[in-house]
């Protein structure tokens, strides 16, 4: 059965952006434009009235060295246990339980990422993805452009994740685990607002719960 689609006020949400490498300005720049009061993040204490947190797509070693520096690792591990969190690409990475390499992890979804699936910067693109969990905060076809640069893959999805999206030859690039959400590709580089308005949704889900 299709889900109806749940409206909210955006003004309503507090929305932080870890903001050590990466791709944070695009994102801060798609939350000020739907109306959502934004906070760059770089210290433990500006996470603690947060309604949710995105982890920006970048390079996921560096960023990962630079939470352990600034003491964040936890908080943000704690934050997850608790409220809604987005990793984009680096992000995903982030949230991942395994990543095939010995670097700082969140672990909080039970997924496992392939970095740098796609090879180098070079091997970029973008393809159309249906993502129909996006119909429950819009009428718009669910059809998303995905943009992969330098793109991790979800490679395997257990326990309590779930599959949003995949590449038309099936491999995996979306996922939910309750109020936590990873996407493989860049939904900050288009001009298509709705994974941050779905991403709203978790966290307004989560607030309710």
């Amino acid at each position: 059965m299709k889900k109806t689609r749940q409206p909210f006020d955006p003004g309503h949400f507090k929305v932080g952006v870890l903001a050590l490498q990466g791709s944070f300005r695009e994102h801060l720049a798609v939350l000020k434009r739907i109306g959502v009061e934004v906070v760059e993040i770089r210290l433990p204490e500006q996470i603690q009235d947060l309604d949710g947190i995105i982890i920006p797509g970048g390079e996921s070693t560096t960023i990962g060295k630079l939470a352990v520096d600034f003491d964040l690792l936890n908080p943000l591990r704690e934050f997850g246990g608790k409220k809604a969190i987005w990793g984009t690409c680096a992000g995903a990475i982030m949230l991942s339980k395994d990543a095939h390499r010995n670097q700082p992890l969140l672990g909080l979804m039970d997924i496992t990422v392939d970095r740098n699936a796609f090879g180098r910067q070079i091997a970029s693109f973008e393809t159309e993805l249906d993502i129909p969990a996006l119909d429950i905060i819009s009428s718009a076809p669910s059809s998303f452009p995905g943009i992969f640069i330098r793109a991790p893959l979800i490679t395997a999805v257990e326990g309590e994740a779930e599959i949003l999206a995949n590449l038309p030859d099936g491999r995996i690039v979306a996922a939910r685990q309750g109020h936590l959400l990873a996407t493989a590709f860049h939904p900050e580089l288009t001009d298509d607002d709705r994974v941050h308005r779905y991403f709203l949704h978790l966290i307004q889900e989560k607030r309710a719960s």
